[in-house]
């Protein structure tokens, strides 16, 4: 395989996937928020709460395209670009994908109509049944996506299969419950409910600064509060769960973003800041926090956690069995009933996809030399300064989410709305959670290599046999069609904004308050909703 080719293949995927998900965290944080105000206004029947909820259905419509048109780019790519990997694990990955299709996809497309046109249509309850599903869909999409994902990063319920050459499902129910998808699903959805509130923090705050929509902008902001402290309190833990799930499937991952070389002994200390190096193969100026890393890894002070260096040592022993299980492969293949390559190959099968590691540099792993083996070794060590970075920013915006909801709260809860500094500090942090997402995706998904899936197929086994001017070619129409696209979702973000939740751009103060004011829930801009 070209490793050219391999490279453009992952470039290609991760712009597409980094891109589709600016949309979905904001999908699915707002499909739940609309829920709430709805819910609102299912209550109380104040007009206001429906055209609140009809103003932030509109964003939400126009995101929610975006997201869904750039996901279904995503999907074909597992044919177009990664052929073989879709053969070789096809039987796992592709049924949650196919679930989320069936179940999810399609009870977002049916109910999403009815959620935007139904307003006149539908009873209040009914109407806010509708929404419901809408959110219900749009998460279950996450989770079956995420399931898939965490597969993936910890391949439990499943075999390879010497007689087609190929991962099949043993276990689906322990596919399904994965822990390391479980995690990553809660944590994931979390980090969308906190990226929607701060939107909605932010838009709200805008229109407090420019003295318009004040009513509308204060009880938006109320909910953004208290859902986002709540969101964002939950991300910090549940991260933390995460981080713990790697103890035990990604141990090489959890070291690299530690940047911890050497196996530290319990207590183990975390390094809070450093310059991590892969050429001295250390970090230099750490800043340790002693006891945090065991906590956090172990959940005791008395186990230690191991460092590159170790888990490199255990790699070079994989691999050497991997290219026993290998070698019985390739014997089983020229003589299926031979019973001692079987019984050969059972004993190392689980080391397999280490052995392949070594088809990066020679096309038979039995011809490999000690030498190679451990340079091979040393290559399941995937970027630490990016992972360490990467890691460091992510938890940073997620402590500082946690202190603007925690003051946003406090603020509303004293009718303080329309204090300027704060107001200014919301709309600066409307891009925070983005940020910290993508890193949390480069995290997860570059943390990962070398594996497409960890320990059982290498990223460059699973390309398509395809040439570099293609992938270039598709790279840049992508680019050239995304930002396009770009330009054209946040122009129409802005023209919903700029043009308010009233149709006649009057502020809440000249509009009145009170069930008896049958204007008011019908100053929605019916024609952005449509």
């Amino acid at each position: 395989m070209d490793l050219a080719v391999v490279d453009l293949s992952r470039l290609q995927f991760a712009l597409t996937a980094l891109y589709h998900f600016l949309f979905v965290p904001l999908t699915l944080g707002l499909s739940f928020m609309l829920v709430i105000m709805e819910s609102i206004y299912v209550m109380t029947r104040r007009p206001i709460w429906r055209t609140i909820t009809r103003f932030w259905g509109v964003l939400f419509g126009i995101n929610f395209v975006l997201g869904v048109a750039t996901g279904i780019t995503m999907e074909f790519q597992f044919g177009m670009n990664w052929s073989y990997y879709s053969h070789y694990v096809g039987d796992i990955f592709g049924a949650p994908l196919a679930i989320e299709g069936l179940m999810a996809f399609f009870l977002e497309a049916t109910f999403v109509g009815l959620m935007f046109f139904g307003w006149d249509k539908l009873k209040p309850h009914a109407h806010l049944f509708v929404t419901f599903m809408v959110a219900l869909g749009t998460n279950l999409s996450a989770l079956w996506i995420l399931i898939a994902n965490g597969w993936m990063q910890n391949p439990v319920g499943a075999a390879f299969n010497p007689d087609t050459m190929r991962m099949e499902v043993t276990d689906f129910m322990a596919v399904l419950f994965n822990p390391v998808a479980q995690a990553k699903f809660v944590h994931t959805v979390s980090a969308g409910y906190v990226c929607a509130s701060v939107f909605v923090l932010g838009v709200s705050a805008f229109y407090l600064l420019r003295g318009r929509h004040v009513g509308f902008a204060k009880r938006s902001m109320t909910v953004a509060s208290a859902f986002g402290l709540a969101a964002s309190l939950s991300v910090v833990v549940l991260g933390d769960q995460s981080g713990y799930a790697l103890t035990d499937n990604q141990k090489m991952k959890l070291a690299a973003l530690e940047a911890m070389w050497r196996t530290e002994p319990a207590p183990a200390g975390l390094t809070l800041i450093g310059i991590p190096s892969m050429k001295d193969r250390e970090t230099h100026f750490g800043v340790h926090v002693p006891w945090v890393m065991g906590l956090i890894a172990t959940r005791t002070i008395d186990k230690p956690v191991e460092g590159i260096f170790e888990l490199v040592a255990t790699a070079e022993d994989r691999i050497e069995s991997g290219v026993i299980a290998y070698d019985a492969l390739e014997k089983v293949k020229a003589d299926p009933a031979d019973p001692v390559a079987r019984g050969v190959f059972e004993t190392h099968r689980r080391d397999l996809g280490y052995g392949l590691l070594l088809k990066r540099h020679v096309a038979d792993p039995r011809q490999a030399s000690p030498a190679l083996i451990q340079q091979t070794a040393w290559e399941t060590v995937p970027n630490v300064p990016a992972l360490f970075w990467s890691f460091r920013i992510m938890a940073g915006v997620g402590m500082f989410m946690i202190a603007l909801f925690a003051t946003a709260f406090v603020l509303c809860t004293l009718r303080k709305h329309q204090t300027r500094w704060f107001l200014r500090l919301a709309v600066l942090s409307i891009p925070l959670p983005w940020i910290a997402i993508e890193f949390g995706w480069i995290l997860a998904e570059f943390g990962r290599q070398p594996w497409a899936v960890e320990g059982v197929l290498p990223t460059f086994l699973g390309a398509s046999s395809l040439t570099v001017a293609q992938l270039w070619a598709t790279i840049v129409g992508f680019t050239l069609l995304y930002g396009a696209l770009a330009v054209v979702e946040v122009r129409l973000m802005l023209h919903a904004i700029k043009k308010g939740p009233f149709h006649e751009q009057q502020t809440f103060e000249t509009a009145p308050d009170t069930p008896s004011d049958p204007s008011a829930g019908a100053r929605a801009p019916a024609a952005a909703v449509a």
